[in-house]
């Protein structure tokens, strides 16, 4: 297989520190309008997941992948995928964890097997994982896939924004390095959302008038900007609300006061008190 090497394709605004607690969060912003579909981000990303299977390099140069829809999945943490611009030229898209600021996939995990690092990436534990999956169910973006195939050790898999490969020793996302067209740039999110605004202040006929997860689901740390309505490019029209402040007050109610286990007792004692009451009816019309 060939390794990609670093390469000087990407945008960084401002130095790279080694990610731990207290970092300032950083982020990517996504110019969908740069990105011609070479994946070179997915190969990188599967090339920087050393537990990730490795593919052939003509996989990733295969074209045929965009005749559908794809979707992140237990093998692969990135993907690309092309959308019909009635406008112009099609539009490419790369999809991946979007590291919410406040990350319903954590608010919803009981055991605290995902973790939102200061840095801003949202990293899981498989040591403490048992296994529920309500991630999967929370995540309005439909990214924590799961290891059906792996019937002893399933884990729930994402992107970590390579949090342990790379971040830990101040580089860069792989994803982010090798990407050809610059299409997505590298720092803190404050300055990568003055980076959008003024890049659609200085071409308004280009874009969208909107930063996608700037305020989304009460933000993001991959945002996106696009020349055509997000909605058609797969990215979920959300209200700016975090999800958490919906779920979490009856969440953490019904567990404070153990309403769950009590309610489980109280549904058995019912069901054995009417088998009883079924029973003895039964043996008075004998």
């Amino acid at each position: 297989m060939q390794r990609i090497g670093s390469l000087a394709g990407a945008a960084v605004l401002s130095p790279v520190t080694p990610a731990r607690a207290g970092s300032p969060a950083l982020a990517v912003l996504v110019d969908t309008t740069l990105c011609v579909g070479c994946r070179a981000c997915e190969q990188a990303c599967n090339e920087v997941n050393p537990d990730l299977p490795l593919v052939p390099d003509t996989f990733f140069r295969d074209a045929s992948v965009f005749d559908r829809r794809r979707r992140m999945d237990a093998d692969a943490f990135t993907v690309v995928n092309r959308y019909q611009n009635p406008a112009g030229d099609p539009a490419y898209v790369k999809f991946q964890c979007m590291h919410c600021l406040q990350p319903a996939c954590v608010s919803a995990c009981l055991v605290g097997a995902l973790t939102r690092d200061a840095c801003g990436a949202v990293i899981y534990d498989e040591s403490k994982c048992i296994g529920c999956r309500y991630c999967m169910a929370a995540c309005p973006f439909q990214v924590p896939a799961y290891e059906y195939a792996s019937v002893l050790t399933p884990r729930v898999r994402k992107c970590t924004f390579c949090f342990n490969t790379r971040l830990a020793d101040g580089k860069i996302p792989a994803c982010v390095e090798a990407c050809p067209m610059r299409v997505m740039s590298f720092g803190l999110r404050d300055e990568l959302i003055a980076l959008g605004r003024e890049r659609i202040r200085n071409n308004p006929g280009r874009y969208e008038q909107h930063i996608y997860g700037e305020h989304e689901a009460g933000g993001t740390a991959w945002m996106y900007l696009a020349s055509m309505p997000f909605e058609q490019l797969d990215l979920p029209r959300l209200g700016y609300h975090p999800l958490p402040g919906y779920t979490e007050p009856i969440q953490h109610a019904l567990f404070k006061w153990f309403l769950p286990p009590l309610g489980l007792f109280a549904a058995l004692a019912g069901i054995m008190w009417f088998n009883k009451r079924k029973a003895k009816q039964s043996g008075e019309d004998a």
